[in-house]
C-alpha cells in the first residue's frame, strides 16, 4: 500500500501540472440508482420555475428586485429571518447526513456531480468513447477525426450550459421574464445577454475543463467531512480485513487457494481507481477527494462476480464494522444533531404560521419635530409603508391608535386598499392631547384594521415639549 497519497493530490503530477482523468463507464446497480436520482432531480431543476401555484413560480430567488417564492408561497426582504433560519437548517442538515452517512450529498444530489457525471460525461462517452478510448484520442494528433469529435463535444457542452445558465436565470428574474427575453430577442435585451454568456462561459469552463476539480479545491465540504467524520461514519469502504488478508493483495490466478497462501481477495485489478471520476485509490482509505459516487463499489462488484468471491470488497461501511465487526448505530452525536434540527426545523415552522400576512412601519417624518395646536393638542407627522404579502387584496384598511386616546388623520382617503403583492406607502397625522402623554418621547402603539378586523399592529414613537412631562 502507498503511503504517499495524502501528500499530493491525485489530479496533480509531480511537476505541478493537470494529471487529466478518464474515468472508465460506471455501471450496475448504484448507478442505475443514482441515474434514477440525478434525473429526477434534473426534471425538478428544469421544471420548476416554469411551475407556477395561485399565480406564483414554484422557486424564484430575484435578488435583485429582492422577491422570492419558495414552493410557491412568496417572500419578501422582511422575511429574512425565515431565509436565514432555512439556512442553518440546511447546514445542521448536512452535517447530521455527513456524521452519520459521509458523503453521501455529494455523489447523489450535488449538482456539480448530477451534471458532469449524468450529462457531460454521458455526452462524452457517446462521443469519444469510454477510458481506453479517450486516452487514445488525447494523445492523438490533430487529425480529422480528432478535429471532428472534439468540434461535435464542444459544441454540444456549449449549447447545454447555455441552456443551464437560462434555467438558472429563471429561477433568478422570473420565468416569464425570460419567456419575454427570449421573444423578444438578444438584440433587444443586451444587457441581459453579456452576463447570460458570461455565466455560459463559466458553466462550460467547469465541466469542460475544471471538473472533479470543483470537489477537490473549490469546494469546502471535502474539507469539513474531515471534521465530521468519525469511525462509526457510514462511508465508501474498502474491506482492508477481507481484502488485504495476512499477506496482502496478490493477482489473481485461476485455481489458486488464495486463503491457503494468506493473500486477501483484491486482487489489484486497479478497477476500482480506474472508474473513480476523482483519480483516487480507495484501498488507501476514506479521503477528501472521495464523493461516495459508489462507482467503485459497482466496478468491484463485478470482479468479485467474476472470481467467484462474495460482494461487498467495497461497500458501505463504517470503520468500526470493518475492523470490530460493529453494526450501525445512533451515536450521541448523532443525537445531539438530531436534536438541535428538531428544534430548528419546529422554530420555523412556527414562524410560518406566525407570519403576518401584514407588513407595516409607521415612521416619524425624518428631519420634523412636533407641532402644538389648539386645546393643547400635539401633532407629529408619519410616513407609513404597507407590505401585502398575500395573493389577495386587502380592502378597507384604516388605522387607529390603541395605546392612547387620540386621533390619526390620514393626508389621502382614510380607507383604502393595498394591493396583492404591493407595497404602498403615504403620510399621515397623530394628534393627541398634552393631558394623554406621559413624557416627551412616548411609544404608540398603532393598529391596522381591514374593516373591523385587526390585522396587525406597529408601534412607534410621539414627540412632545418637555414642559409636558
Amino acid at each position: 500500500m502507498e503511503e504517499n497519497f495524502r501528500d499530493s493530490i491525485g489530479t496533480i503530477t509531480k511537476e505541478g501540472k493537470r494529471a487529466w482523468i478518464f474515468p472508465k463507464k460506471p455501471s450496475g446497480r448504484f448507478y442505475d440508482y443514482r441515474k434514477y436520482v440525478s434525473y429526477t432531480l434534473l426534471i425538478f431543476l428544469v421544471v420548476a420555475p416554469f411551475v407556477k401555484i395561485n399565480g406564483h413560480q414554484f422557486l424564484m430567488f430575484n435578488v435583485l428586485e429582492r422577491r422570492f417564492n419558495i414552493f410557491g408561497l412568496p417572500f419578501w426582504p422582511q422575511d429574512f429571518h425565515l431565509v436565514v433560519v432555512s439556512m442553518i437548517i440546511g447546514v445542521v442538515f448536512i452535517a447530521l447526513f455527513t456524521v452519520a452517512y459521509g458523503r453521501i450529498f455529494c455523489g447523489w444530489m450535488c449538482p456539480q456531480t448530477i451534471f458532469l457525471e449524468m450529462v457531460f460525461r454521458r455526452i462524452e462517452y457517446w462521443i469519444d468513447g469510454d477510458r481506453g478510448a479517450q486516452m487514445r484520442l488525447a494523445k492523438a494528433p490533430w487529425n480529422r477525426e480528432k478535429i471532428m469529435k472534439r468540434t461535435l463535444k464542444w459544441t454540444v457542452f456549449f449549447i447545454i450550459s447555455f441552456v443551464i445558465a437560462n434555467i438558472f436565470l429563471a429561477y433568478l428574474i422570473g420565468s416569464d421574464k425570460l419567456i419575454g427575453y427570449i421573444t423578444d430577442g438578444p438584440a433587444a435585451h443586451i444587457s441581459t445577454m453579456v452576463p447570460l454568456l458570461i455565466f455560459t462561459a463559466v458553466f462550460y469552463f467547469i465541466f469542460a475543463w475544471f471538473r472533479e476539480q470543483v470537489c477537490i479545491i473549490a469546494c469546502p465540504y471535502g474539507r469539513l467531512q474531515g471534521v465530521l467524520l468519525d469511525n462509526k461514519s457510514i462511508v465508501v469502504a474498502y474491506d482492508h480485513k477481507r481484502g488485504e488478508a495476512e499477506n496482502g493483495r496478490k493477482k489473481f490466478r485461476k485455481n489458486e487457494d488464495r486463503e491457503a497462501l494468506g493473500f486477501g481477495d483484491c486482487i489489484d485489478c486497479f478497477q476500482c481507481v480506474n472508474v473513480c471520476p476523482t483519480g483516487i485509490d480507495i484501498r488507501n482509505g476514506t479521503q477528501l477527494e472521495c464523493v461516495n459516487c459508489t462507482a467503485c463499489i459497482d466496478e468491484c462488484d463485478h470482479i468479485m462476480d467474476s472470481i467467484e468471491k462474495p460482494r461487498g470488497l467495497i461497500r458501505y461501511a463504517s470503520e468500526d464494522e470493518i475492523t470490530k465487526k460493529a453494526k450501525f448505530r445512533f451515536t450521541p452525536r448523532m443525537k445531539g444533531y438530531t436534536a438541535v434540527l428538531t428544534v430548528l426545523i419546529g422554530i420555523l415552522i412556527g414562524m410560518l404560521f406566525l407570519r403576518n400576512e401584514l407588513e407595516a412601519n409607521v415612521l416619524r417624518l425624518p428631519g420634523q419635530l412636533y407641532e402644538r395646536k389648539e386645546n393643547n393638542i400635539i401633532s407629529n407627522v408619519y410616513t407609513y409603508k404597507l407590505m401585502n404579502k398575500t395573493t389577495k387584496d386587502i380592502e378597507e384598511v384604516s388605522f387607529k391608535l390603541m395605546s392612547h386616546k387620540g386621533e390619526i388623520k390620514m393626508v389621502s382617503q382614510d380607507r383604502f386598499t393595498v394591493p396583492a403583492e404591493q407595497l404602498i406607502g403615504g403620510t399621515l397625522f397623530i394628534e393627541i392631547n398634552s393631558s394623554a402623554l406621559t413624557g416627551d418621547k412616548d411609544k404608540l402603539k398603532i393598529g391596522i384594521y381591514s374593516g373591523d378586523e385587526l390585522i396587525e399592529t406597529t408601534v412607534t414613537q410621539f414627540l412632545a415639549p418637555r414642559s409636558y412631562n
